[in-house]
């Protein structure tokens, strides 16, 4: 499976490679796309012929210091022969110039020096041959300074060029030899010394040249492998920093070295500096399990634990697995995942209740049928005027609770429909006063009992019935809770932020009792004789539905439903 690197980093201080593709279980030459082979082979060749150059310009400054040296100190007659002394002395003094040139214009670096290469090395080759004249010719021994030049002058080439360098080097030999022939009357079986040495510069070149591609190859297969090493490192930080699941990596002397965002936020982790940051400061009932289990302590394994009011869940697997001394390799140290328990059940939650949701939709519909049939019998048994006053009685309780099973049904078919929101624009002081004066007419409440304060001129979007619903059902219930007084309900529109609106509902009755408020919530959960339970919690799948929040609060006399919305 291949995957595509984010970044790449430089393999050399003058180049580096944008993005592509490798294969990291075929770490060889066939497996890079071609791009990213050029690119490597450009890089590679950039950096060995830079070596390669430099050692040559040294090579050539060093040569030609020897030459002036052992002409000064050593004696015209030592080494050169008698009239080509200060020819060779002027050579000398050229070719120290020649070097001093090309040292000082090598740090440009630019295309026109890296061209002239080849011209460079040409005059080298002649400079040499005329040295050897100066010296006596093939005999003389500095011929062999031309392999030397050859081999060195095919890795600044890369190769490309190891086989001209050669040629060049065996024509000026053989006119070398040529001219001490006419100039010394020697006969032509002195020319075996020169073609010698000139196949030994071809043998040496076509070894400089294979020398130089299998050091392209293995540096490419090198630069390619630690390309590979690098995309795994990032794709492998990736997933790591996306699980759920906290990670935390710690060496045997229980420093962090590496956690991802999740069990930084479990953990509440702040690396304050490198000392600090180990799990015995960070975690010390991890580091206290940890230590337990590095012991050889099993149970601690998939343990839980409780750390600032969370229940987390603790696996660790040792980094160095070996089958014949397990508890030695968790002393080298360990992965720990850590689980927060708490996501985990509000997610059994949630698809228990998506699972619920689906059931009771269902089972509402297929109640629905006989359920109508039931009232309408109910109805005509209503209609008897024969009935005496205990049937009218049974037939009343019947009729009631006709209606509490119709009330759940629609509630459950409303909740089952709440992600299919409808939201507008709209003025949320029209749309209170205009609530008002139906709830209060429907209610039979009277506008003194129930009051509206603070009406806000903003617009937010909301669907409409929604709202509507959650609010009937929270001033419903804060009416029956209340005292049925003057200002006994009240509603209260502010903002609560730059982009946020608060309505709030306030009922001057006895509130909810402490043990109670936790469970406010939950479907089926109420506490009136007549309720089904439902009412409150629909309110707040509608409110998360409209990206809303709604909370409860009590007040010293009295309580208030918060309901927090966005403004368009």
């Amino acid at each position: 499976m291949s995957f595509t690197a984010v970044k790449l980093t430089s393999l050399n201080s003058s180049s580096s490679l944008s993005l592509f593709k490798l294969n990291p279980k075929k770490l060889n030459s066939e497996v890079l796309d071609s791009n990213v082979k050029q690119s490597l082979a450009d890089s590679i060749d950039l950096s060995l012929q830079r070596h390669a150059i430099n050692i040559l310009n040294i090579f050539r400054f060093v040569l030609s210091l020897v030459f002036i040296v052992s002409y000064l100190y050593l004696g015209k007659d030592s080494i050169w022969q008698g009239g080509y002394a200060i020819l060779t002395f002027k050579l000398s003094i050229a070719y120290f110039i020649f070097s001093i040139f090309i040292l000082l214009i090598s740090p440009l670096k630019s295309d026109v020096y890296r061209l002239s290469l080849p011209f460079q090395i040409t005059a080298d080759i002649v400079f040499i041959i005329l040295f050897m004249l100066a010296a006596g010719g093939i005999t003389s021994g500095l011929g062999l300074l031309l392999v030397i030049i050859i081999v060195i002058a095919s890795l600044a080439s890369n190769g490309r060029l190891s086989l001209f360098y050669a040629a060049i080097a065996t024509i000026g030999l053989l006119l070398e030899q040529s001219y001490q022939i006419l100039e010394d009357n020697l006969s032509a079986a002195t020319y075996t010394q020169p073609v010698m040495l000139g196949l030994s510069c071809f043998a040496t070149a076509w070894l400089a040249y294979s020398l130089a591609k299998r050091m392209q190859h293995s540096e490419a297969l090198a630069s390619a492998r630690g390309i590979d090493i690098e995309n795994l490192s990032q794709v492998n930080a990736l997933i790591t920093q996306e699980m759920q699941d906290g990670v935390i990596v710690v060496d045997e002397d229980l420093n962090i070295r590496h956690s991802n965002l999740q069990a930084t936020a479990l953990l509440s982790l702040a690396q304050d500096n490198e000392a600090n940051f180990t799990l015995t400061k960070q975690a010390p009932e991890i580091a206290t399990m940890f230590n337990d289990w590095v012991n050889g302590a099993d149970e601690k394994n998939n343990s839980n634990i409780s750390i600032s009011n969370r229940e987390l869940k603790l696996r660790f697997m040792p980094i160095n697995q070996q089958k014949d001394s397990p508890l030695s390799d968790r002393n080298a140290g360990a992965v720990i995942f850590i689980q927060d328990l708490s996501q985990i059940q509000t997610a059994a939650q949630q698809a228990k209740l998506a699972a619920l949701g689906r059931l009771t939709a269902n089972i509402a519909h297929e109640i629905r049928n006989p359920l109508s049939a039931i009232s309408h019998a109910n109805q005509l048994l209503q209609e008897d005027e024969n009935n005496s006053k205990s049937t009218e009685r049974l037939l009343e309780i019947v009729a009631d609770n006709i209606g509490r099973i119709d009330q759940i049904i629609k509630d459950v078919l409303e909740l089952n429909r709440r992600d299919r929101t409808q939201q507008e624009l709209f003025e949320i002081s029209d749309f209170l006063s205009s609530f008002h004066a139906q709830f209060c007419a429907v209610e039979k409440v009277l506008d003194t009992q129930f009051q509206l304060d603070n009406l806000s001129q903003k617009t937010l979007s909301f669907d409409k019935r929604h709202l509507t619903q959650i609010l009937w059902n929270l001033c419903k219930n804060g009416w029956e809770h209340s005292q049925k007084q003057a200002g006994s309900l009240k509603i209260i529109c502010s903002e609560f932020s730059k982009s946020g609106l608060s309505i709030q509902i306030i009922d001057d009755g006895d509130g909810v009792a402490e043990q109670d408020q936790s469970r406010l919530f939950e479907p089926f959960f109420t506490t009136k004789n007549t309720g089904n339970g439902l009412g409150l919690y629909i309110s707040r799948e509608l409110a998360e539905a409209n990206g809303a929040k709604l909370k409860y609060q009590a007040l010293a006399s009295g309580s208030v439903f918060i309901l927090q919305l966005k403004k368009a």
